[in-house]
């Protein structure tokens, strides 16, 4: 019994349950995303309209839960972080459920909505692992954490797309729906957080202080912002990827098609996160982000000149794999940017940049669609390098003063 404690209570431990949560996490939302265009006819959305309705789809269920961010990180600062991240995975459970019981496209929006009530579980657990894992170790635990989200995005259609073929996608939320079920319980129980909440203030206080805390700091005042746009574009690109290969592909696999080319690119990031990981653990995060940053502008445009499927299925495997990379680096950027009193709270916020980039990215896409599927293309190159430009303007901001922020969070 104590050999099982001391090895629960370790980092390694740790990171290789919140990983895998993490990547069942991802496989869940990367079959949402890879699946719902192709399942929208059976929900009565005309062929013309489908490219329309998956950037509302995904706009308007970002939107649903991205007022609730403060809420979660208050919570865990009042009382607990481990039940805040176990209530994520209840909140998966339940839109599996709902979107599986869907018979119209409104039950379905509602089913995806409930998602985003998963939000803000990432930056509690990278906070937790951040004081057990040995300072010299933070870059390679957070990117290998963090990779398991893009690699589980992209794996999941993998593994997802022959069972749609041969059983239909309702068979696939019920196999996802089990699977967060046993997710729930090892985040239960498979280790314990020591840290308790010492904040006695009223919640919607610490909702306002939390939001505070980010604009009172010049730097995280500007890294937000340069976030959001260095990855909004990929957050747009990535929604209307199964369209593309719906264009390009000939065949009757459609569903296997489309798991096979955004499995490809989980398979990229599976080999070049790590690496960079480490890599920027030795030149430097900033320095890798920016390097990383520059070079996916200068590739974003390529999967537009494609013109079949193998050549785009490789460009965009490149381009994911670098961008997902570059996105597991931001954490490390974002978490150094705050000091330890106050470090909890900020990370809560540490998906973010996404989330909004999940917002108004597939809003715009839905819009450029209209002219070409393949515009979103370049259009991720000018939003990565505004982003870049902000990147660069929040690295010379001070970081974070304590003196302004809330009251410190203890064990944060």
């Amino acid at each position: 019994m104590l050999a099982v404690r001391r090895i629960t209570a370790s980092w390694i431990w740790l990171l290789g349950l919140y990983s895998i949560a993490s990547f069942i996490e991802a496989m869940f939302w990367g079959q949402m995303g890879s699946f719902t265009p192709l399942y929208l006819t059976r929900l009565g959305i005309a062929e013309t309209d489908v490219a329309r309705w998956t950037g509302l789809i995904v706009m308007f269920a970002s939107a649903i839960g991205l007022p609730f961010l403060p809420l979660w990180g208050a919570l865990a600062d009042r009382y607990s972080r481990q039940p805040i991240i176990v209530r994520s995975f209840v909140a998966h459970l339940l839109a599996g459920i709902v979107s599986l019981l869907a018979r119209n496209v409104w039950v379905f929006i509602i089913g995806r909505s409930i998602m985003s009530f998963a939000l803000g579980n990432s930056g509690l657990m990278m906070t937790t692992l951040s004081e057990r894992a040995p300072h010299n170790r933070t870059g390679l635990a957070f990117s290998i954490m963090n990779s398991a989200t893009p690699i589980g995005a992209f794996v999941g259609p993998l593994l997802g797309g022959p069972i749609v073929d041969a059983y239909g996608f309702q068979t696939l939320l019920l196999i996802d729906s089990l699977a967060m079920l046993i997710v729930i319980l090892a985040m239960t129980f498979g280790y314990r957080d020591n840290f308790k909440g010492t904040n006695r203030g009223s919640i919607p206080r610490m909702m306002a202080d939390s939001v505070k805390l980010i604009w009172n700091s010049r730097r995280l005042r500007t890294l937000f912002p340069a976030l959001f746009l260095l990855f909004g574009g990929w957050m747009m690109v990535a929604t209307y990827v199964p369209l593309a290969v719906k264009q390009l592909y000939r065949g009757d696999d459609l569903n296997t098609a489309v798991g096979i080319v955004m499995g490809v690119g989980g398979l990229v990031t599976l080999v070049l996160s790590p690496f960079i990981g480490a890599l920027a653990d030795r030149i430097g995060h900033w320095q890798m982000l920016t390097i990383g940053s520059t070079m996916t502008i200068i590739l974003w445009p390529v999967p537009a000149l494609t013109r079949d499927l193998t050549s785009f299925t490789i460009a965009w495997a490149v381009l994911n794999g670098l961008v997902s990379s570059v996105f597991a680096l931001s954490f490390s950027v974002l978490s150094s940017s705050a000091t330890s009193e106050v470090r909890g709270r900020v990370m809560s916020f540490a998906y973010l940049p996404v989330n909004i980039g999940g917002l108004i990215g597939p809003a715009i896409g839905s819009v450029l669609t209209q002219v070409s599927l393949f515009a979103v293309f370049p259009a991720a190159a000018v939003f990565t390098l505004c982003g870049l430009g902000g990147l660069v303007i929040a690295k010379r901001q001070p970081m974070i003063n304590p003196e302004i922020a809330p009251a410190p969070v203890s064990g944060a």
